[in-house]
Protein backbone atom coordinates (compact mmCIF):
# COMPACT_ATOMS: atom_id res chain seq x y z
CA UNK A 1 0.00 0.00 0.00
CA UNK A 2 2.96 2.69 0.39
CA UNK A 3 3.80 2.75 -3.30
CA UNK A 4 0.05 3.44 -3.81
CA UNK A 5 -0.23 5.66 -0.87
CA UNK A 6 2.72 7.65 -2.55
CA UNK A 7 1.09 8.01 -6.09
CA UNK A 8 -2.21 9.13 -4.12
CA UNK A 9 -0.13 11.71 -2.53
CA UNK A 10 1.72 13.19 -5.79
CA UNK A 11 -1.90 13.24 -7.14
CA UNK A 12 -3.31 15.40 -4.24
CA UNK A 13 -0.40 17.64 -3.77
CA UNK A 14 -1.13 18.10 -7.57
CA UNK A 15 -4.93 18.55 -7.08
CA UNK A 16 -4.42 20.95 -4.23
CA UNK A 17 -5.73 17.83 -1.64
CA UNK A 18 -5.00 19.10 2.18
CA UNK A 19 -2.33 18.17 4.28
CA UNK A 20 -4.23 16.79 7.19
CA UNK A 21 -5.61 13.99 4.61
CA UNK A 22 -1.74 13.42 4.07
CA UNK A 23 -1.02 12.87 7.33
CA UNK A 24 -4.30 10.68 7.90
CA UNK A 25 -3.11 8.85 5.09
CA UNK A 26 0.36 8.39 6.40
CA UNK A 27 -0.90 7.21 9.75
CA UNK A 28 -2.71 4.02 8.22
CA UNK A 29 -6.44 5.28 8.90
CA UNK A 30 -7.77 2.72 6.87
CA UNK A 31 -11.04 4.96 5.82
CA UNK A 32 -9.24 7.54 4.74
CA UNK A 33 -7.10 5.11 2.52
CA UNK A 34 -10.61 4.16 1.32
CA UNK A 35 -11.91 7.58 0.63
CA UNK A 36 -8.83 8.99 -1.54
CA UNK A 37 -8.91 5.94 -3.55
CA UNK A 38 -12.59 6.28 -4.47
CA UNK A 39 -12.41 9.62 -4.75
CA UNK A 40 -9.17 9.74 -6.69
CA UNK A 41 -10.46 6.67 -9.24
CA UNK A 42 -13.49 9.10 -9.73
CA UNK A 43 -11.09 11.95 -10.47
CA UNK A 44 -8.86 9.34 -13.12
CA UNK A 45 -12.35 8.03 -14.64
CA UNK A 46 -13.11 11.93 -15.61
CA UNK A 47 -10.01 12.39 -16.74
CA UNK A 48 -9.80 9.79 -19.24
CA UNK A 49 -13.69 10.64 -20.16
CA UNK A 50 -12.92 14.48 -20.61
CA UNK A 51 -14.74 15.78 -23.19
CA UNK A 52 -12.83 16.77 -26.56
CA UNK A 53 -14.35 19.48 -28.70
CA UNK A 54 -13.37 19.94 -32.39
CA UNK A 55 -13.47 23.22 -33.34
CA UNK A 56 -15.32 22.60 -37.11
CA UNK A 57 -14.55 25.67 -39.76
CA UNK A 58 -17.18 23.54 -41.92
CA UNK A 59 -19.26 20.59 -41.15
CA UNK A 60 -20.77 18.65 -43.46
CA UNK A 61 -24.73 17.45 -42.89
CA UNK A 62 -24.76 14.19 -44.59
CA UNK A 63 -28.64 13.07 -43.80
CA UNK A 64 -29.73 17.00 -45.70
CA UNK A 65 -26.58 17.26 -48.03
CA UNK A 66 -25.51 20.63 -46.24
CA UNK A 67 -22.95 22.75 -44.69
CA UNK A 68 -22.57 24.13 -41.62
CA UNK A 69 -19.60 26.34 -41.16
CA UNK A 70 -18.02 27.62 -37.58
CA UNK A 71 -19.37 25.09 -35.39
CA UNK A 72 -18.07 23.33 -32.45
CA UNK A 73 -18.66 19.15 -31.74
CA UNK A 74 -18.06 18.17 -28.04
CA UNK A 75 -16.82 14.50 -27.75
CA UNK A 76 -17.38 12.68 -24.41
CA UNK A 77 -15.90 9.17 -24.58
CA UNK A 78 -17.17 7.61 -27.91
CA UNK A 79 -20.11 9.56 -28.69
CA UNK A 80 -21.36 12.88 -29.64
CA UNK A 81 -22.77 14.23 -26.83
CA UNK A 82 -23.33 17.75 -28.08
CA UNK A 83 -23.07 19.86 -31.66
CA UNK A 84 -23.07 23.85 -31.08
CA UNK A 85 -23.08 27.05 -33.10
CA UNK A 86 -19.61 28.98 -32.67
CA UNK A 87 -16.35 27.71 -30.69
CA UNK A 88 -17.17 26.81 -27.24
CA UNK A 89 -14.91 26.42 -24.72
CA UNK A 90 -13.64 22.97 -22.83
CA UNK A 91 -10.75 20.70 -21.62
CA UNK A 92 -9.50 19.24 -24.92
CA UNK A 93 -9.91 21.42 -27.84
CA UNK A 94 -9.05 19.81 -31.49
CA UNK A 95 -8.48 23.12 -33.88
CA UNK A 96 -9.96 22.13 -37.44
CA UNK A 97 -10.80 25.60 -37.94
CA UNK A 98 -9.54 25.87 -41.61
CA UNK A 99 -10.59 21.90 -42.04
CA UNK A 100 -13.79 20.69 -44.01
CA UNK A 101 -15.15 18.21 -41.29
CA UNK A 102 -17.55 15.18 -41.94
CA UNK A 103 -18.36 11.80 -40.44
CA UNK A 104 -16.10 8.92 -40.78
CA UNK A 105 -15.94 7.08 -44.08
CA UNK A 106 -17.20 3.78 -45.16
CA UNK A 107 -15.51 1.27 -47.71
CA UNK A 108 -18.02 -1.62 -48.53
CA UNK A 109 -15.42 -3.55 -50.91
CA UNK A 110 -12.18 -4.05 -49.22
CA UNK A 111 -9.75 -7.17 -49.15
CA UNK A 112 -7.71 -6.69 -46.37
CA UNK A 113 -5.81 -9.66 -46.23
CA UNK A 114 -4.15 -9.24 -49.87
CA UNK A 115 -2.77 -6.84 -51.77
CA UNK A 116 -2.84 -8.08 -55.71
CA UNK A 117 0.85 -8.09 -57.36
CA UNK A 118 2.12 -10.07 -60.07
CA UNK A 119 3.09 -12.59 -57.16
CA UNK A 120 -0.06 -13.03 -55.43
CA UNK A 121 -1.00 -16.38 -57.51
CA UNK A 122 1.67 -18.17 -55.90
CA UNK A 123 1.94 -16.06 -52.22
CA UNK A 124 -0.41 -19.66 -50.70
CA UNK A 125 2.40 -21.80 -51.95
CA UNK A 126 5.23 -20.16 -50.17
CA UNK A 127 3.63 -18.23 -47.06
CA UNK A 128 1.77 -19.80 -44.07
CA UNK A 129 -1.64 -18.30 -42.81
CA UNK A 130 0.11 -15.83 -39.85
CA UNK A 131 2.49 -13.69 -43.25
CA UNK A 132 -1.26 -12.57 -44.51
CA UNK A 133 -2.33 -11.84 -40.69
CA UNK A 134 0.13 -9.69 -40.78
CA UNK A 135 -0.32 -8.27 -43.98
CA UNK A 136 -4.13 -7.63 -42.54
CA UNK A 137 -2.94 -5.43 -40.03
CA UNK A 138 -0.52 -3.43 -41.84
CA UNK A 139 -3.21 -2.58 -44.59
CA UNK A 140 -5.75 -2.08 -41.81
CA UNK A 141 -3.71 1.01 -40.39
CA UNK A 142 -3.07 2.11 -43.55
CA UNK A 143 -7.19 2.20 -44.19
CA UNK A 144 -7.96 3.76 -41.08
CA UNK A 145 -5.38 6.59 -41.67
CA UNK A 146 -6.57 7.34 -44.81
CA UNK A 147 -9.85 8.15 -43.04
CA UNK A 148 -11.87 5.11 -43.20
CA UNK A 149 -13.32 4.27 -39.83
CA UNK A 150 -15.66 1.19 -41.20
CA UNK A 151 -15.40 -1.10 -43.88
CA UNK A 152 -16.66 -4.16 -45.63
CA UNK A 153 -14.11 -7.22 -46.00
CA UNK A 154 -15.78 -8.75 -49.11
CA UNK A 155 -13.61 -12.09 -49.25
CA UNK A 156 -10.45 -13.37 -47.20
CA UNK A 157 -9.65 -16.33 -44.59
CA UNK A 158 -11.99 -15.95 -41.77
CA UNK A 159 -8.98 -17.58 -39.64
CA UNK A 160 -7.57 -13.85 -40.45
CA UNK A 161 -10.55 -11.01 -41.24
CA UNK A 162 -12.33 -12.27 -38.30
CA UNK A 163 -9.48 -12.15 -35.95
CA UNK A 164 -8.55 -9.39 -37.11
CA UNK A 165 -11.66 -8.03 -36.71
CA UNK A 166 -11.77 -8.86 -33.05
CA UNK A 167 -8.23 -7.53 -32.77
CA UNK A 168 -9.37 -4.07 -33.80
CA UNK A 169 -12.32 -3.79 -32.00
CA UNK A 170 -10.07 -4.86 -28.63
CA UNK A 171 -7.75 -2.42 -29.53
CA UNK A 172 -5.06 -4.71 -29.90
CA UNK A 173 -4.00 -3.52 -33.34
CA UNK A 174 -5.14 0.23 -34.93
CA UNK A 175 -7.86 0.00 -38.03
CA UNK A 176 -11.08 0.45 -38.94
CA UNK A 177 -14.42 -1.16 -37.67
CA UNK A 178 -14.63 -4.19 -39.83
CA UNK A 179 -17.55 -6.43 -40.89
CA UNK A 180 -16.11 -9.43 -42.89
CA UNK A 181 -17.66 -11.61 -45.48
CA UNK A 182 -15.17 -14.55 -44.68
CA UNK A 183 -14.79 -16.56 -47.40
CA UNK A 184 -16.79 -15.62 -50.66
CA UNK A 185 -19.47 -18.29 -52.09
CA UNK A 186 -19.09 -19.57 -55.43
CA UNK A 187 -20.49 -22.67 -57.48
CA UNK A 188 -17.91 -25.11 -59.32
CA UNK A 189 -15.50 -23.23 -61.63
CA UNK A 190 -17.09 -20.14 -60.33
CA UNK A 191 -14.65 -16.72 -59.51
CA UNK A 192 -14.05 -17.42 -56.11
CA UNK A 193 -13.40 -21.06 -56.30
CA UNK A 194 -10.05 -21.39 -54.85
CA UNK A 195 -9.06 -24.26 -56.79
CA UNK A 196 -9.28 -22.52 -60.60
CA UNK A 197 -6.03 -23.02 -62.46
CA UNK A 198 -4.76 -25.71 -60.23
CA UNK A 199 -3.77 -29.20 -61.92
CA UNK A 200 -5.99 -31.87 -60.55
CA UNK A 201 -4.27 -33.33 -57.91
CA UNK A 202 -4.41 -30.21 -56.58
CA UNK A 203 -8.01 -28.83 -57.62
CA UNK A 204 -10.23 -31.71 -56.17
CA UNK A 205 -13.59 -31.08 -55.21
CA UNK A 206 -14.12 -28.26 -52.34
CA UNK A 207 -17.34 -27.73 -51.30
CA UNK A 208 -19.44 -25.26 -48.73
CA UNK A 209 -17.13 -25.93 -46.43
CA UNK A 210 -14.72 -23.74 -48.68
CA UNK A 211 -17.22 -21.77 -50.14
CA UNK A 212 -18.30 -23.54 -53.06
CA UNK A 213 -21.74 -24.57 -53.80
CA UNK A 214 -24.19 -26.60 -56.19
CA UNK A 215 -27.66 -26.95 -55.25
CA UNK A 216 -30.23 -25.92 -52.66
CA UNK A 217 -28.86 -27.74 -49.68
CA UNK A 218 -25.28 -26.82 -50.14
CA UNK A 219 -26.59 -22.76 -50.43
CA UNK A 220 -28.06 -23.11 -47.09
CA UNK A 221 -24.76 -25.01 -45.83
CA UNK A 222 -22.62 -22.40 -47.45
CA UNK A 223 -24.48 -19.44 -45.44
CA UNK A 224 -24.68 -20.91 -42.18
CA UNK A 225 -20.99 -22.03 -42.51
CA UNK A 226 -20.19 -18.63 -42.85
CA UNK A 227 -22.25 -17.22 -39.49
CA UNK A 228 -19.89 -20.44 -37.76
CA UNK A 229 -17.21 -19.26 -38.94
CA UNK A 230 -18.35 -15.55 -37.14
CA UNK A 231 -18.90 -13.51 -40.67
CA UNK A 232 -20.69 -10.51 -40.59
CA UNK A 233 -21.66 -9.83 -44.30
CA UNK A 234 -21.98 -12.78 -46.77
CA UNK A 235 -20.46 -12.20 -50.52
CA UNK A 236 -21.42 -13.75 -53.40
CA UNK A 237 -19.56 -14.55 -56.94
CA UNK A 238 -22.69 -14.70 -59.00
CA UNK A 239 -20.87 -14.33 -62.28
CA UNK A 240 -17.14 -14.82 -63.61
CA UNK A 241 -14.58 -12.24 -62.37
CA UNK A 242 -11.57 -10.61 -64.21
CA UNK A 243 -8.56 -11.94 -61.32
CA UNK A 244 -9.41 -15.53 -61.20
CA UNK A 245 -7.90 -18.24 -63.35
CA UNK A 246 -11.12 -18.79 -65.27
CA UNK A 247 -11.82 -17.91 -68.82
CA UNK A 248 -15.07 -15.96 -68.39
CA UNK A 249 -15.38 -12.24 -66.92
CA UNK A 250 -19.09 -12.15 -67.10
CA UNK A 251 -21.10 -15.18 -67.41
CA UNK A 252 -23.77 -16.30 -64.75
CA UNK A 253 -22.59 -18.78 -61.94
CA UNK A 254 -25.71 -19.56 -59.76
CA UNK A 255 -29.03 -20.64 -60.41
CA UNK A 256 -32.32 -18.79 -59.37
CA UNK A 257 -33.18 -21.94 -56.90
CA UNK A 258 -29.37 -21.53 -55.60
CA UNK A 259 -29.45 -17.65 -55.19
CA UNK A 260 -33.29 -18.26 -53.59
CA UNK A 261 -32.04 -20.81 -51.23
CA UNK A 262 -29.21 -18.15 -49.94
CA UNK A 263 -31.09 -15.59 -49.37
CA UNK A 264 -33.76 -17.12 -47.38
CA UNK A 265 -30.36 -18.57 -45.60
CA UNK A 266 -28.91 -14.99 -44.85
CA UNK A 267 -32.42 -14.01 -43.64
CA UNK A 268 -32.23 -16.58 -41.20
CA UNK A 269 -28.89 -15.35 -39.70
CA UNK A 270 -29.77 -11.85 -40.44
CA UNK A 271 -26.97 -11.18 -42.89
CA UNK A 272 -26.76 -8.29 -45.72
CA UNK A 273 -25.70 -10.00 -49.17
CA UNK A 274 -23.46 -8.69 -51.53
CA UNK A 275 -22.89 -9.93 -55.23
CA UNK A 276 -19.93 -9.75 -57.37
CA UNK A 277 -21.31 -9.55 -60.51
CA UNK A 278 -20.18 -8.09 -64.18
CA UNK A 279 -22.24 -9.49 -66.52
CA UNK A 280 -25.82 -8.71 -66.96
CA UNK A 281 -27.76 -11.60 -66.46
CA UNK A 282 -25.72 -13.07 -63.36
CA UNK A 283 -26.66 -9.70 -61.79
CA UNK A 284 -30.40 -9.66 -62.55
CA UNK A 285 -31.12 -13.35 -61.22
CA UNK A 286 -29.07 -11.80 -57.71
CA UNK A 287 -31.35 -8.61 -57.91
CA UNK A 288 -34.53 -10.42 -58.12
CA UNK A 289 -33.75 -12.60 -55.25
CA UNK A 290 -33.17 -9.61 -52.89
CA UNK A 291 -29.49 -9.06 -52.53
CA UNK A 292 -28.51 -6.03 -50.71
CA UNK A 293 -25.55 -4.74 -53.35
CA UNK A 294 -24.22 -5.28 -56.24
CA UNK A 295 -20.33 -4.79 -56.61
CA UNK A 296 -19.27 -3.70 -59.88
CA UNK A 297 -21.57 -4.42 -62.21
CA UNK A 298 -19.71 -3.69 -64.93
CA UNK A 299 -21.90 -4.71 -67.85
CA UNK A 300 -25.34 -4.00 -66.02
CA UNK A 301 -27.79 -2.84 -68.59
CA UNK A 302 -30.80 -0.81 -68.40
CA UNK A 303 -33.01 -3.76 -67.30
CA UNK A 304 -30.53 -4.56 -64.38
CA UNK A 305 -30.52 -0.82 -63.48
CA UNK A 306 -34.56 -1.07 -63.13
CA UNK A 307 -35.06 -4.02 -61.45
CA UNK A 308 -31.80 -2.36 -58.34
CA UNK A 309 -34.20 0.82 -58.45
CA UNK A 310 -37.76 -0.96 -57.51
CA UNK A 311 -35.60 -3.74 -55.38
CA UNK A 312 -33.70 -0.71 -53.38
CA UNK A 313 -30.46 -2.89 -54.49
CA UNK A 314 -27.30 -0.91 -53.86
CA UNK A 315 -24.46 -0.37 -56.33
CA UNK A 316 -21.12 -0.58 -54.89
CA UNK A 317 -19.15 0.90 -58.47
CA UNK A 318 -15.21 0.00 -57.36
CA UNK A 319 -14.14 1.98 -60.14
CA UNK A 320 -10.63 2.12 -58.65
CA UNK A 321 -9.99 -1.38 -59.18
CA UNK A 322 -11.51 -1.23 -62.95
CA UNK A 323 -8.77 1.62 -63.86
CA UNK A 324 -5.79 -0.19 -61.77
CA UNK A 325 -6.31 -3.52 -63.27
CA UNK A 326 -6.85 -2.23 -66.70
CA UNK A 327 -3.77 -0.44 -66.15
CA UNK A 328 -1.75 -3.09 -64.82
CA UNK A 329 -3.23 -5.64 -67.25
CA UNK A 330 -0.06 -6.77 -68.89
CA UNK A 331 0.96 -7.89 -65.43
CA UNK A 332 -1.60 -10.73 -64.94
CA UNK A 333 -1.20 -14.34 -66.09
CA UNK A 334 -2.57 -14.59 -69.33
CA UNK A 335 -6.11 -15.93 -69.02
CA UNK A 336 -6.45 -13.02 -67.15
CA UNK A 337 -5.08 -10.25 -69.35
CA UNK A 338 -7.69 -9.61 -71.75
CA UNK A 339 -10.85 -9.83 -68.88
CA UNK A 340 -8.21 -6.97 -67.52
CA UNK A 341 -8.71 -4.95 -70.50
CA UNK A 342 -11.72 -5.08 -71.04
CA UNK A 343 -13.64 -5.24 -67.64
CA UNK A 344 -11.66 -2.24 -66.34
CA UNK A 345 -12.39 0.72 -68.45
CA UNK A 346 -15.82 -0.04 -68.92
CA UNK A 347 -17.14 0.09 -64.71
CA UNK A 348 -16.45 4.16 -64.76
CA UNK A 349 -19.05 4.56 -67.78
CA UNK A 350 -21.70 1.66 -65.82
CA UNK A 351 -21.37 4.31 -63.07
CA UNK A 352 -22.44 7.17 -64.93
CA UNK A 353 -25.47 5.78 -66.45
CA UNK A 354 -26.52 4.24 -63.25
CA UNK A 355 -26.61 7.61 -61.73
CA UNK A 356 -28.36 9.17 -64.27
CA UNK A 357 -31.05 6.49 -64.00
CA UNK A 358 -31.10 7.30 -59.94
CA UNK A 359 -29.75 3.98 -59.12
CA UNK A 360 -28.66 4.04 -55.08
CA UNK A 361 -25.25 4.30 -54.52
CA UNK A 362 -23.21 2.75 -51.94
CA UNK A 363 -19.33 3.67 -51.87
CA UNK A 364 -16.87 1.31 -52.59
CA UNK A 365 -13.32 0.75 -54.31
CA UNK A 366 -12.04 -3.21 -54.35
CA UNK A 367 -9.33 -1.93 -52.25
CA UNK A 368 -6.60 -5.13 -52.21
CA UNK A 369 -6.69 -5.18 -56.24
CA UNK A 370 -4.67 -1.96 -55.33
CA UNK A 371 -2.71 -0.84 -52.91
CA UNK A 372 -4.40 0.12 -49.49
CA UNK A 373 -4.99 3.40 -48.10
CA UNK A 374 -5.47 4.52 -51.43
CA UNK A 375 -9.38 4.12 -51.43
CA UNK A 376 -10.23 8.18 -51.41
CA UNK A 377 -9.47 8.20 -55.19
CA UNK A 378 -12.87 6.39 -56.09
CA UNK A 379 -14.46 9.99 -55.25
CA UNK A 380 -12.70 11.74 -57.70
CA UNK A 381 -13.72 8.94 -60.36
CA UNK A 382 -17.07 9.41 -59.14
CA UNK A 383 -17.36 13.35 -59.82
CA UNK A 384 -15.60 12.74 -63.08
CA UNK A 385 -18.59 11.42 -64.71
CA UNK A 386 -21.27 13.35 -63.06
CA UNK A 387 -22.09 13.15 -59.11
CA UNK A 388 -21.75 15.87 -57.18
CA UNK A 389 -18.93 16.34 -54.93
CA UNK A 390 -21.89 16.22 -51.64
CA UNK A 391 -23.38 12.74 -53.05
CA UNK A 392 -19.99 11.29 -53.31
CA UNK A 393 -19.58 11.89 -49.69
CA UNK A 394 -23.04 10.60 -48.68
CA UNK A 395 -22.42 7.82 -50.71
CA UNK A 396 -19.26 6.66 -48.01
CA UNK A 397 -21.18 7.99 -44.89
CA UNK A 398 -24.96 7.99 -44.78
CA UNK A 399 -25.65 5.47 -47.59
CA UNK A 400 -23.31 3.16 -46.94
CA UNK A 401 -24.07 3.02 -42.90
CA UNK A 402 -28.03 2.25 -44.34
CA UNK A 403 -26.61 -0.55 -46.48
CA UNK A 404 -24.78 -2.30 -43.33
CA UNK A 405 -27.93 -1.16 -41.10
CA UNK A 406 -25.39 0.66 -38.71
CA UNK A 407 -27.08 4.45 -39.51
CA UNK A 408 -28.34 4.71 -36.46
CA UNK A 409 -25.15 4.82 -34.60
CA UNK A 410 -22.56 5.88 -37.76
CA UNK A 411 -22.88 7.86 -41.02
CA UNK A 412 -23.60 11.29 -40.01
CA UNK A 413 -22.30 13.72 -37.52
CA UNK A 414 -25.83 13.66 -34.96
CA UNK A 415 -25.95 13.88 -31.06
CA UNK A 416 -25.88 10.20 -30.16
CA UNK A 417 -23.93 7.99 -32.82
CA UNK A 418 -20.31 7.06 -32.31
CA UNK A 419 -17.70 9.96 -33.02
CA UNK A 420 -15.98 8.45 -36.29
CA UNK A 421 -15.37 11.79 -37.60
CA UNK A 422 -12.52 12.35 -40.03
CA UNK A 423 -11.71 15.96 -41.88
CA UNK A 424 -9.68 17.47 -44.55
CA UNK A 425 -7.68 20.69 -44.81
CA UNK A 426 -10.04 22.85 -47.18
CA UNK A 427 -13.02 22.30 -49.30
CA UNK A 428 -14.17 19.21 -50.89
CA UNK A 429 -16.77 20.03 -52.40
CA UNK A 430 -14.71 22.72 -54.89
CA UNK A 431 -11.68 20.26 -54.86
CA UNK A 432 -12.93 16.73 -54.55
CA UNK A 433 -9.07 15.61 -54.66
CA UNK A 434 -8.86 16.20 -51.32
CA UNK A 435 -10.68 13.41 -49.72
CA UNK A 436 -7.35 11.72 -50.87
CA UNK A 437 -5.50 13.44 -48.29
CA UNK A 438 -7.51 13.06 -44.98
CA UNK A 439 -5.56 14.95 -42.19
CA UNK A 440 -7.89 14.29 -39.20
CA UNK A 441 -9.11 11.01 -38.28
CA UNK A 442 -10.91 9.79 -34.96
CA UNK A 443 -12.81 6.63 -34.51
CA UNK A 444 -14.75 5.81 -31.43
CA UNK A 445 -13.80 9.23 -29.86
CA UNK A 446 -9.76 8.21 -29.81
CA UNK A 447 -8.11 10.34 -31.96
CA UNK A 448 -5.53 8.53 -34.74
CA UNK A 449 -4.70 11.12 -36.86
CA UNK A 450 -3.89 15.36 -36.47
CA UNK A 451 -3.00 17.75 -39.12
Amino acid sequence: MLKHNRQYSVIAETHNFTQPLLVLIAKGCQFMKWFVFVTLSMFVQLVVGAEKIIHAGKMIDTINGKVREKVSIVIEGNKIAAIKEGYVQGAEIIDLKNATVMPGLMDMHTHLMNEMTAESYTEGFFHNESFFAIKAVANANKTLLAGFTTVRDLGGDPNVTVELRKAIDKGTVPGPRVFTAGKSIATTGGHADPTNGLNHELMKDPGPKEGVVNGVADAYKAVRQRYKEGADVIKLTVTGGVLSLAKSGENPQFTDDELDAIMAAAKDYGFVVAVHAHGAEGMKRAIKAGVHSVEHGTYMDKEAMSLMKKMGTYYVPTITAGKWVADKANTYPPIVQPKAKAVGPQIQKTFAKAIKRGVKIAFGTDAGVFPHGLNGREFKYMVEVGMSPMKSIQSATIETAKLLRINERLGSIEVGKLADIVAVEGDPLTQIELMESVSFVMKDGVVYKMP
